[in-house]
């Protein structure tokens, strides 16, 4: 594998191969390189994206002093993982491996710690349990539209001599199904196998497919107006769209093909040109999604997580997300799960106006400014 071509990057932006990070080759862009002794921000993406998804926020923190690291995460895009098959071993992909992987890049380019860890969508979690593992290492923390999901308040306890009790399943997806028409939670979708060919080969081509997905999810696409839910139930559920609660007989692919923008609405798209676009096809082109794909297969449920029992999130935090973005809402309680009980220096909720899910890449400046504001406030920079 080869880095980027510089001419799809920012000028001032590199890309570069590290080698033998947790057994693997990770592939990074980085900005404010030039200069030793800065300060280092670590920036972890979500799916399906890529380290390209941060190029529009790296410049501005680099200008103000930081060493910007963004990578590929373990199976995606040229990083190593990327050829991995459904039925391989799941456990490279779980959110201790991650910590691993997050951990032992900063140190393979000669950090002890980062000033802060941000993570966008899927990464998110991943930044939220870097810091609630390693808070010597990761001494801030932003969380992105997606908020911390997964690990337990607290294990069992005093059960020794109380008989077990009866364990309540939850039916929520059996639930789904029976709704008209009958619907189904896109996590659960993207466990399945057929999920990475039905992206991967979409009748409508990856290309088309992409550029619908990002389209249906972002403030662009005119139905996207979240609102809190009121419970984990099949029927406040189905108010979601599409793209989070699937026809049942549909791939993803189907799902957001109706919602295909027009030829003017892709000419007027300021924030994801087709040329950006053509960046994210071309690598999932090349590998397809299951290295994405395998870390729904080991999250939020993996039982690693429950040594992360009644621990808190105990360095600087805050959470930014788009004010039309329903992964905000998507699990009820869960933001407010994450500002009053996970967190103990919570520093405050922030949902940009005219973003939905892709909230640093259609709102760049905005969330560069609040990235340096809160640096600013917890880095001494």
């Amino acid at each position: 594998m080869t880095p980027l071509p510089s001419d799809v990057l920012p000028k001032g932006i590199r890309s570069r191969l590290i080698r033998d990070v947790n057994g693997i080759t990770m592939h990074i862009l980085e900005a404010g390189f030039e200069t030793p002794g800065r300060q280092a921000v670590l920036m972890i993406h979500g799916f399906p994206e890529l380290a390209y998804s941060w190029r529009k926020v790296m410049l501005p923190l680099a200008a103000a002093g930081y060493h910007v690291i963004a990578p590929d995460v373990r199976g995606y895009g040229r990083s190593d993982c990327t050829d991995v098959k459904y039925g391989d071993d799941l456990r490279p992909f779980g959110a201790l491996n991650k910590i691993h992987d997050m951990f032992a890049l900063i140190c393979a380019l000669g950090y002890r710690s980062v000033a802060a860890v941000i993570g966008h969508d899927q990464g998110s979690p991943t930044a939220g349990w870097c810091a609630m593992a390693r808070p010597d290492v990761f001494r801030s923390v932003v969380m992105m539209s997606s908020p911390l999901r997964g690990g337990v308040d607290s294990l069992p306890f005093n059960t020794a001599s109380v008989p077990p009790a009866p364990a309540q399943p939850n039916r929520i997806h059996e639930d789904l199904a029976r709704l008209t028409p009958p619907r189904k939670y896109y996590m659960k979708y993207y466990t399945t196998e057929p999920a990475n060919e039905n992206m991967w080969h979409a009748k409508q081509g990856l290309h088309d497919f992409l550029r619908a997905y990002y389209h249906m999810k972002s403030a662009d696409w005119a139905p996207n107006q979240p609102f809190p839910l009121k419970a984990l139930t099949a029927s406040e559920w189905e108010k979601l769209p599409r793209y989070y609660v699937m026809d049942l007989d549909q791939g993803m692919a189907e799902s957001v093909a109706p919602e295909m923008p027009s030829a003017q609405q892709i000419a007027d798209c300021q924030w994801l040109p087709d040329s950006e676009l053509r960046v994210y096809s071309d690598e999932y082109g090349r590998n397809g999604f299951q290295g994405g794909l395998q870390g729904y297969r080991s999250n939020p449920d993996e039982p690693d997580l429950a040594i992360f029992a009644g621990r808190t999130i105990d360095v600087p935090s805050m959470f930014i997300g788009g004010k039309h973005d329903w992964g905000v809402y998507q699990t009820p309680g869960l933001l407010e799960r994450l500002e009053s009980r996970l967190t103990t220096r919570y520093q405050g909720t922030v949902l940009v106006e005219g973003a939905g899910h892709w909230v640093q890449q259609e709102q760049p400046e905005i969330v560069s400014g609040l990235f340096l504001e809160f640096l600013k406030r917890n880095s001494g920079t």
